[in-house]
């Protein structure tokens, strides 16, 4: 199995696949697939890296992935339950070159521009309803679902998912490089991580893993890390109201107070006590 380019299993002559995971944690290796992504999080919370962003998901949600954007689901910790997600995968022209250029689909138009930096539906209760009737669905109606549910997300409110796409595909070598650090910051983002560190993860001499990195996410990779250490204090903040903002500093990696204080208000647009008030 690849890592990346990732490739989606199926049968032949299916041009739309159906896929339910229900796992203790999600694929969670940093991976791509030409195949456009549509799921529901049935069950499960964790975090979402699309293209260069940091993103939280949860039960309810409803996420649309573009075909040959990076990604990776990283579960929360301490999860007793497994997660489940729903998905459907295909691709634009998966049921003819041009059958999404019918004039008769012109109105998905923009589903399809939204999706190549993905992006969360904000409203979801119409769509929850057509994916729990997926499963039991002949491939037909499957199709017919699918559609409806693209015609939704082209008008809903949606929050866009990543801010900038690399236009390259990765190669093999470039794809592991870049999920050894992913993998690497995802489960060591806690802990104290030099610039040393992370370079040797990707074999690469320090000034090289700079440039490579800042230009496959357009920023550094302490920028990077600090979304990631903010967006899991943020998880904190709200979940576990016991600890203190400086002990929540401490575990997302922070070594002082001060400078969690500065980058979550960077980050987060406001100071985490308010908004652990507000959330």
């Amino acid at each position: 199995m690849k890592v990346l380019p990732f490739q989606i299993p199926k049968p032949e002559y299916d041009a739309l696949i159906y896929q339910e995971d229900h796992e203790y944690i999600f694929y969670d290796k940093f991976h791509q697939h030409k195949e456009i992504q549509v799921s529901l999080i049935a069950k499960g919370s964790g975090t979402l890296i699309v293209g260069d962003t940091i993103n939280d998901y949860k039960e309810g949600d409803v996420l649309v992935i573009g075909g040959n954007l990076p990604h990776v689901f990283k579960s929360d910790n301490g999860l007793t339950d497994k997660s489940l997600m729903l998905t459907l995968f295909f691709t634009k022209s998966a049921f003819g070159g041009s059958f999404f250029e019918l004039e008769e689909l012109r109105t998905l138009h923009s589903f399809f521009k939204k999706a190549e930096n993905g992006f969360k539906a904000i409203s979801t209760a119409a769509l929850k309803e057509l994916f729990t009737s997926l499963k039991k669905a002949s491939k037909f109606d499957r199709f017919v679902t699918l559609l409806r549910i693209v015609k939704i997300l082209s008008s809903t409110k949606t929050k866009t998912l990543s801010s900038f796409v690399y236009e390259k595909k990765y190669t093999d070598i470039e794809g592991k490089r870049m999920q050894d650090v992913m993998e690497h910051t995802m489960n060591h983002y806690q802990q104290y991580i030099t610039l040393d560190d992370i370079a040797t993860v990707a074999n690469m001499t320090k000034n090289a893993f700079c440039k490579y990195f800042k230009k496959r996410t357009n920023k550094t990779y302490f920028q990077f890390l600090s979304e990631l250490r903010v967006e899991n204090a943020s998880k904190l903040l709200t979940s576990n109201h016991e600890l203190s903002i400086a002990e929540i500093a401490y575990q997302c990696g922070f070594r002082n107070l001060s400078n969690f204080n500065r980058q979550f208000l960077s980050i987060k647009k406001k100071t985490p006590s308010k908004y652990r008030i507000e959330h």
